[in-house]
C-alpha cells in the first residue's frame, strides 16, 4: 500500500451522509406522478449497472419544495440501504435529470471535494472492501438494511488527491468504453427492431436481393393484400402455429439434492432471471451430464428465442448466443433449419403482450408451452427471410460482440479495482492522463 495512503472511519472522513426526508412531507402514493419536475429515485432506478430509467416516478416543484433533505447534487454517489443492499451510482454530469431525490431506502455520500474525488470514492463504494463491510454490518432477514449509523463506523482509505485523481481516471476510463459500448448496442437493437416493424409489421418490404435498409420504396410480395385468419397479410405468405412449425423447450432444474448432478458440470444452464438480458451470452450455472439425463432440461442452440412464463420476469424475451440449458420457467423456441431465429426472437418480441393475456394462475401468473405452442402468426417466404437475414444477422452479431467485449471489459475493470483501491498497484510513479475531476464525463 502506498505510504501517502490513509484509512479513515466514515464518520472521519470528509463525507457527508445525507438521508432522505421521513418526515410528514413524505410523498404519498397518490403524490407520485409518471412525468413531473423532481425524480424521485426508487429501487428500480438504482441497479449494480448504474442509473435505470425504465420506471419513474416524479413529484410536483411544490412537493420538492416541501422536502428538506435528499436532493442529488452533482458529484453525489448514492447507495441502497434497504431490501437490495450495496447497489451504488454516480450523479455526475452524464445523467440527464436535473431534480432528482432519493427515497427512504437510499443515502447519500457527498465529498469534501478538496480532500477526497466523487470519481474515487464511487470507484471504492463498488470494491469488495466497501461490500465486505456492508455484508458484516447488515441486518435483517424479511428486510435487509443497513442504517445510517452504523455506516459512519465503515472505513475508507483516502490516498492523496493525485493517486485518487489516477485511480478514478483508469477505472473510469473502462466505465467510458463499457457506456460507450452499451449505447452502441441499443441503438442497433433499435434498428433492427425498426427495419422487423417496417418489413413484417407494416409490410414495406423489399423484394429485390440487394435491398437498402428498410423496404421503403419497394412494393410487397405480389403487390397484394390477402385476408387470412390474423387479418390482411401479403399474398404468398403461411400463417403457422409456433408448436407446429417450429421447435419449443420446457426448461427443468436437476435436483439440488444431487451433489453428481452439479459439482464439476461443465454444461450451460441458465435461471428465468437471465432472460432479463438484452441476449444471453453466458451461463447461471453448470450442471453435469448425469443432471442434464436425469431431469426435464434440455439443450437450445445459439439463436434461440426464450420467454420466461412466470415470476417476476414473466413475458421477458431475449435470444441465446450461446448452446445452454434452461430451468423450468423458461420455455425455448427456435428454427431447427436455422433459417427463421432472428425472425422468430423479433415476432415474440413484437406479439409477447397479447400472449402474457392468456396466462393463468390468478395471484401467480404463468405462460404455460401450450399457450406458446398454439400462438399462430404469419411468416413471410424464404426469399423474403433471405433477404431479411443478410440485413438482420450482421447487425446481430455486431450485437453479441459488443455485449462480449463488454463482458471482458467489466472482468479486467474488476480485477484492477481491488488492486488499485488497496494501493497493491501503486499508481504514485505512472503517468496517466489525468481528468480535471475523475469524473466518467
Amino acid at each position: 500500500m502506498s505510504n501517502s495512503r490513509q484509512e479513515y472511519k466514515i464518520s472521519d472522513a470528509p463525507i457527508e451522509i445525507i438521508d432522505g426526508d421521513r418526515g410528514k412531507n413524505y410523498p404519498k402514493q397518490n403524490e407520485f406522478y409518471e412525468d413531473g419536475y423532481c425524480l424521485f429515485l426508487n429501487a428500480n432506478n438504482v441497479t449494480k449497472e448504474g442509473f435505470l430509467f425504465n420506471s419513474m416516478q416524479f413529484i410536483t416543484k411544490e412537493k420538492d419544495e416541501l422536502l428538506r433533505s435528499g436532493k442529488l447534487r452533482r458529484g453525489d454517489i448514492v447507495l441502497t440501504t434497504r431490501g437490495t443492499i450495496g447497489n451504488v451510482v454516480y450523479y455526475n454530469d452524464n445523467v440527464p435529470l436535473e431534480h432528482v431525490r432519493i427515497n427512504s431506502g437510499m443515502v447519500i455520500f457527498r465529498c469534501n471535494q478538496d480532500k477526497i474525488i466523487p470519481g474515487f470514492l464511487f470507484q471504492f463504494m463498488r470494491s469488495p472492501f466497501f461490500h465486505a463491510q456492508i455484508n458484516a454490518l447488515k441486518s435483517g432477514v424479511a428486510q435487509p438494511q443497513l442504517p445510517i449509523c452504523d455506516i459512519k463506523y465503515m472505513t475508507i482509505p483516502i490516498p492523496s488527491l493525485t493517486e485518487q485523481l489516477k485511480i478514478s481516471s483508469i477505472l473510469s476510463a473502462y466505465d467510458d468504453l463499457i457506456e460507450n459500448n452499451t449505447r452502441r448496442i441499443k441503438i442497433l437493437e433499435e434498428i433492427a427492431q425498426r427495419i422487423y416493424r417496417e418489413w413484417f409489421v407494416d409490410f414495406r418490404f423489399p423484394t429485390h436481393p440487394n435491398p437498402p435498409l428498410s423496404g421503403r420504396g419497394y412494393k410487397s410480395s405480389g403487390g397484394r393484400m390477402i385476408d387470412s385468419e390474423l387479418g390482411k397479410i401479403p399474398e404468398g405468405w403461411e400463417i403457422v402455429e409456433t408448436g407446429i412449425r417450429f421447435t419449443t423447450v420446457l426448461g427443468g432444474t436437476p435436483s439440488r439434492f444431487k451433489d453428481e448432478y452439479w459439482d464439476k458440470g461443465t454444461i450451460p444452464w441458465i435461471q428465468s432471471s437471465k432472460i432479463n438480458e438484452t441476449r444471453i451470452i453466458d451461463e447461471s450455472e453448470f450442471i453435469t451430464e448425469l443432471g442434464l439425463q436425469n431431469s426435464s432440461t434440455k439443450m437450445m442452440p445459439k439463436r434461440t428465442t426464450v420467454v420466461a412464463i412466470t415470476g417476476a420476469t414473466l413475458g421477458q424475451v431475449s435470444m441465446l448466443e450461446i448452446e445452454t440449458c434452461a430451468n423450468q420457467s423458461v420455455v425455448g423456441i427456435y428454427d431447427k433449419e436455422n433459417i427463421f431465429n432472428e425472425y422468430i426472437y423479433y415476432k415474440f418480441c413484437e406479439i409477447i403482450e397479447s400472449i402474457i393475456l392468456k396466462a393463468g394462475g390468478g395471484a401467480q401468473q404463468h405462460i404455460n408451452k401450450e399457450i406458446i405452442n398454439a400462438e399462430k402468426f404469419s411468416i413471410p417466404p424464404i426469399e423474403i427471410i433471405n433477404i431479411f437475414n443478410q440485413i438482420i444477422c450482421p447487425i446481430c452479431d455486431l450485437i453479441r460482440n459488443l455485449l462480449i467485449r463488454n463482458k471482458n471489459l467489466k472482468t479486467t475493470r474488476d480485477l484492477l479495482l481491488p488492486k488499485l483501491i488497496s494501493g497493491e498497484l501503486d499508481v504514485e510513479n505512472l503517468a496517466i492522463a489525468i481528468r480535471q475531476n475523475g469524473d466518467n464525463k
